[in-house]
C-alpha cells in the first residue's frame, strides 16, 4: 500500500465528510430512538456509504460519461437533497414519522447526502482517477474504510453529547446544525452553476 497516497486521501475524505460533524447530526437524527436502533442505523449507513464511494470512485466517471451528466449535475441535486435534510432539522423532529414510529435514517439522509454526498463521491472519482496503480487503489479504499470507520464509532458514542449538554442544549445543537447544513447545501448548488456557466 502507497502510504503518500493513502495519507492525501485520508486527509481529504476526513475533512470533507468532517466524522465528528457528522455524528453530531446522527445524533440529532436518532436522538429519539433505543440503542439497538442507532446501532442499526449507524451500522447500515457506513456500509452503504463505504460500497457507494468505492464503487462510485472507480465506475462513476465512466457511468456518467455513457449517460451524458456533468458531475456538477450531482452537486445541483446533492445539495437539493441536503437543503430539504435542513429544513427539515430547523422546522421539525425528523426522528419519527407522522405515526410516531421510528424510520430508516441510513440510506437518507446519513449516506447520501451527509457521508456519500457530492462533495465526497466526487472526491472519490477524482482520487481513484488518478494514474496509480493496484497499491495506490488499495491505499485509497483503505483511507475511506478509515474515515468511515471513525465517523461509525463517533455515531455510537454521540448520545453522550445529549447527557451533557442537556434536551434544551440538544434542541438548539439541532436547529444550529440545520442551519449549517442549509449553508452547506446552497454551496454546494451554486458550485454546481458556477461550474456549468463557466463551460
Amino acid at each position: 500500500m502507497d502510504i503518500a497516497i493513502y495519507l492525501h486521501a485520508l486527509t481529504a475524505l476526513f475533512v470533507i465528510i468532517d466524522p465528528i460533524g457528522a455524528a453530531l447530526i446522527f445524533n440529532s437524527l436518532a436522538s429519539n430512538g433505543d440503542k439497538r436502533y442507532r446501532y442499526i442505523m449507524a451500522t447500515k449507513a457506513i456500509i452503504i456509504s463505504g460500497l457507494t464511494l468505492i464503487l462510485f470512485g472507480n465506475y462513476g466517471e465512466t457511468l456518467f460519461f455513457h449517460l451524458g451528466i456533468d458531475i456538477n449535475s450531482l452537486r445541483i441535486s446533492g445539495g437539493l437533497l441536503l437543503f430539504f435534510t435542513a429544513f427539515q432539522m430547523i422546522t421539525s423532529d425528523i426522528g419519527f414519522s407522522n405515526k410516531g414510529e421510528l424510520r430508516d435514517i441510513s440510506v437518507f439522509p446519513m449516506t447520501v447526502p451527509l457521508l456519500a454526498g457530492p462533495g465526497t463521491l466526487t472526491l472519490s472519482v477524482l482520487l481513484f482517477s488518478q494514474d496509480m496503480d493496484a497499491t495506490g487503489t488499495v491505499a485509497v479504499s483503505a483511507a475511506i474504510i478509515c474515515t468511515l470507520l471513525l465517523t461509525f464509532v463517533l455515531m455510537l458514542v454521540s448520545k453522550n453529547l445529549k447527557k451533557i449538554i442537556g434536551k434544551t442544549g440538544d434542541e438548539i445543537l439541532k436547529r444550529f446544525l440545520g442551519v449549517i447544513l442549509a449553508a452547506l447545501a446552497i454551496q454546494f448548488i451554486y458550485d454546481g452553476i458556477s461550474n456549468l456557466m463557466l463551460k
